[in-house]
């Protein structure tokens, strides 16, 4: 005879699972615990490669303080340098879901655990796992939004992001401290043998010895000071048999996030690739053949480029400096040295393209015309677009004198369409998408 009476979430029959217990959580907290560490880092870098410091154009956080404390001027090389530290940040936040949802799974019976506070200390760490597990639902909820180009939260991504991810890190970092090594020795427990399933037996339809079936990540749980007698079979709550060992859940969750990766990774990439990225909102798209055809972010229909003001006739580009302004059309650009760059695109969505051939005037030769001989400052560059952000941006000082950097008017040997910023776009090595203006109307060189 089974109880069927009702069970509430604070009851421990409520969660029947047998696979729920330290070694289940302990693994996925110590793959959380690397590979957050690496979204951290890329996305601190992913920060610093749009240049705050340059306030406050570039600046998308003005309230930052001590936040900014590690920033420093973005370098120009290698030219592959934000292509790698976006395409990781993106790919593998993406690929880490699954064990992020299994991680949460496996201990929200502590959420219901009674009571809810033991002592005061118990009851900040009750809280402070509020932080911990809202600020990962919020940065990953919202970096997923911002990768499918779905802007539904309220302001700017930039500063909803950044400030989120310092919060969560906090909360992370001090979780982490706490249960980092009761995580290890549950692992090393189990490699040694000690409560551990042989290869390919289904786990015991009760939690795992030494859990209270919904332990938190990799803690040893309180002893009970005064456990209940041991229950009838007859009135034993029905945990169903297990259909599946811990390793094979493990190998599920492994396998989710490798479905994720080999659906997301492929954006990075041009050609057969792309074509792979089946989760990506670009992965799918053809972006045409020929010398133009490679991945497009906004076109030119979008940003509200209207054809007749990037005619031969009618656009000029507008270069201000030390010894004043001059107006250069398209024909005249052409008339100046041209050079050559090997260079990708690569945006915070994290995709990118492969190097593409660029020619244009360096940004160096534009900043002499203006008096800028030898020692090319920052520069504002202002586009003719309309709609969306980063209308205009700021680039560094090392940026402009890179010889690379170039304002192209030619890619692979072609000229630019208008999606790719016809009549004049600017490329600089290593620098995120946004800050290779497309559709240039004005450059002002000088204190910004």
């Amino acid at each position: 005879m089974r109880d069927h009476s009702p069970r509430l979430p604070t009851s421990p029959g409520f969660w029947r699972s047998p696979l729920r217990g330290p070694w289940f959580t302990s693994v996925l907290g110590l793959v959380l615990l690397v590979g957050i560490t690496v979204l951290f880092v890329t996305g601190l870098l992913s920060y610093a490669a749009y240049n705050p410091g340059l306030s406050p154009v570039n600046d998308k956080t003005p309230d930052k303080g001590i936040l900014g404390f590690y920033l420093f001027a973005w370098p120009t090389g290698p030219h592959w340098l934000y292509r790698l530290t976006q395409g990781v940040h993106v790919t593998l936040g993406v690929a880490l879901i699954p064990v992020l949802l299994a991680k949460l799974w496996s201990v929200v019976p502590k959420l219901f655990a009674l009571p809810p506070a033991r002592s005061p200390a118990h009851a900040l760490e009750r809280i402070s796992l509020l932080l911990l597990v809202g600020g990962a639902l919020f940065e990953f909820v919202t970096g997923v939004l911002n990768v499918q180009l779905d802007y539904l939260f309220p302001g700017s991504f930039y500063p909803l992001h950044f400030y989120g991810a310092w919060v969560f890190f906090a909360a992370f970092v001090a979780h982490a401290v706490l249960k980092t090594p009761a995580a290890v020795r549950n692992v090393r427990r189990m490699r040694g043998g000690q409560e551990a399933p042989s290869e390919g037996e289904l786990a015991s339809p009760r939690p795992e010895p030494g859990s209270d079936s919904g332990s938190d990540s990799g803690s040893d749980p309180d002893p009970d000071p005064d456990p209940e007698p041991a229950l009838t079979p007859a009135l034993t709550p029905d945990h169903d048999s297990a259909t599946v060992s811990r390793r094979g859940a493990l190998w599920f969750v492994g396998g989710g996030s490798l479905l994720l990766f080999g659906t997301t990774a492929g954006r990075s990439f041009d050609g057969p690739l792309r074509r792979t990225a089946l989760l990506a909102p670009h992965g799918g798209a053809d972006p045409g053949s020929g010398p133009n055809g490679f991945q497009i972010n906004k076109t030119a229909a979008y940003a509200g480029i209207d054809e007749a003001e990037t005619g031969e006739d009618a656009w000029r580009l507008v270069v201000s400096g030390r010894t004043g302004t001059v107006r250069l059309s398209r024909a005249e650009l052409l008339h100046l040295p041209q050079h050559s760059a090997a260079l990708p695109i690569a945006c915070v969505e994290g995709w990118s393209t492969s190097d593409q051939w660029w020619r244009g005037v360096r940004l160096r030769d534009l900043a002499a015309l203006v008096g800028h001989d030898d020692d090319p400052p920052d520069v504002l560059v202002e586009s003719l677009q309309r709609h969306g952000a980063f209308r205009h941006a700021a680039l560094r000082a090392n940026q402009v004198a890179d010889p690379r950097s170039l304002l192209a008017l030619r890619v692979n040997g072609e000229d630019l369409s208008p999606d790719h910023g016809h009549p004049a776009r600017v490329v600089v090595p290593a620098a995120p998408g946004v800050l290779n203006t497309k559709w240039v109307a004005r450059m002002t060189f000088g204190d910004l």
